[in-house]
């Protein structure tokens, strides 16, 4: 095996760990690292020993070399493949004709290359011969991510799965009693806790932005930065409102799927045991009642979150017996401030006079079945280009007893 052969080899061996590792299947990617590791041992030795027979070609010769002189050509570390620059190399590439490609400018023929591989690789995986559709680089989605987490910080609490296909998660129905001491005579008592599924299937999330084509001369960076800000934008109150206040699956044609929203499974209960009323202004009380709602489990790492509005009108004029306010700003937590020792954050999908007190992370699920990609369509008369981004999502409640909504009597 020649090194080109076993460089071609051992890249395509890395790219199917990448995808396993995608997949979830993390023993077959594992598998395949050893497999790659075996490889570069065998090279290595290959090579050890290819130059130890040209050593020995050249053992009959005898040379001055005190005389001789050479420039020394750094070559990298001994020992060393340089493979693992080489796939960071081809993803700084793709991600560069990417940007390119977004920004309409000329690829060289590696850009094209590695494009056209990547996007061949990706549609024969999704099935589809779409040739508007091209593959968002990782760096591009973590960008997006990130930017709605910080845009809605509901989200970014949420911890989201990356499964694709349809997930069903297991749920207590009922919590049923505790483990209790018993003699050698007292037989064990059925189990009473009763366990049910979630399952999260797949709503379709398309947001689209229009750029004018004046705005594509930017720096790559410059131009990256805006398009992740602006496709961030646009999915971020969505996916948000999804979380807060989705309709879930329609039983007729009244609504598109959505994910099912926290507030509608807390209105929806019999008797609505989670949610509490005031009448004008929130009071103390008003906030103890609250916080009662929620199982003590669930307290720790619980947030309220309410509106710009309702903090500074509500919850900033609270005071205690003596008149002192309860809400301290603070702004070191991911939050605008406390309040009875719970971290508030902003959160503009709530309405006014309303706030959610929850632990998203723990009692809330979503799984994106699709990650982000993108479509582009450029317009001539217009000189404009639209940018669409098309994601598969899905959440649901896992639990009422880690949230508590409080909010205006009618």
């Amino acid at each position: 095996m020649n090194k080109e052969q076993y460089l071609n080899k051992r890249n395509q061996m890395i790219v199917e760990a990448e995808n396993f590792l995608e997949e979830g299947k993390v023993k077959e990617a594992e598998a395949k690292m050893k497999e790659v590791e075996e490889l570069d041992q065998t090279f290595e030795d290959s090579a050890k020993a290819q130059a130890n027979l040209n050593a020995l070609r050249g053992n009959g010769v005898v040379k001055n070399i005190s005389s001789l002189t050479a420039s020394v050509i750094p070559q990298g570390i001994l020992g060393s493949t340089g493979l693992g620059s080489m796939v960071k190399d081809e993803k700084e590439v793709y991600n560069t004709a990417f940007m390119k490609t977004l920004m309409g400018t000329t690829l060289n023929s590696e850009e094209l290359n590695v494009f056209n591989s990547v996007n061949d690789k990706f549609r024969n995986a999704t099935q589809t011969t779409e040739e508007h559709q091209v593959l968002i680089p990782e760096t591009i989605k973590e960008g997006i991510w990130k930017e709605i987490g910080e845009l809605h910080p509901i989200f970014a609490d949420v911890r989201p799965t990356y499964v694709k296909g349809d997930l069903t998660i297991i749920k207590e129905e009922t919590e049923g009693t505790d483990a209790e001491w018993v003699d050698e005579k007292t037989e064990s008592t059925d189990a009473d806790t009763a366990f049910g599924t979630l399952s999260l299937t797949g709503c379709e999330l398309v947001k689209s932005i229009r750029v004018s084509w004046k705005m594509k001369k930017m720096s790559i960076e410059a131009y990256q930065q805006y398009i992740i800000t602006h496709l961030a934008e646009k999915m971020a109150r969505a996916l948000a409102f999804g979380i807060l206040k989705g309709k879930g699956k329609p039983s007729a044609s009244e609504h598109k799927p959505q994910p099912k929203g926290i507030i509608p499974t807390l209105e929806g209960e019999g008797s609505t045991p989670q949610v509490v009323e005031f009448d004008t202004n929130i009071k103390y009380a008003d906030l103890t009642k609250l916080i009662s709602k929620i199982k003590s489990g669930y307290l720790t790492g619980a947030v309220i979150y309410a509106n710009n509005t309702t903090i500074w009108n509500q919850l900033a004029n609270i005071v205690d017996a003596n008149g002192r306010p309860l809400f301290i700003p603070d702004v070191t937590n991911g939050g605008v401030g406390r309040i009875l020792s719970v971290i508030v954050k902003e959160e503009d999908v709530m309405a006014d006079d309303e706030l959610l007190l929850g632990n998203v992370s723990r009692g809330y699920a979503m799984n994106i079945n699709e990650n982000v990609t993108l479509y582009q369509e450029d317009h001539v008369k217009p000189r404009a280009t639209d940018y669409m981004t098309y994601a598969i999502v899905d959440g649901d409640v896992l639990t009422t007893k880690a949230f508590a909504l409080l909010k205006k009597s009618a």
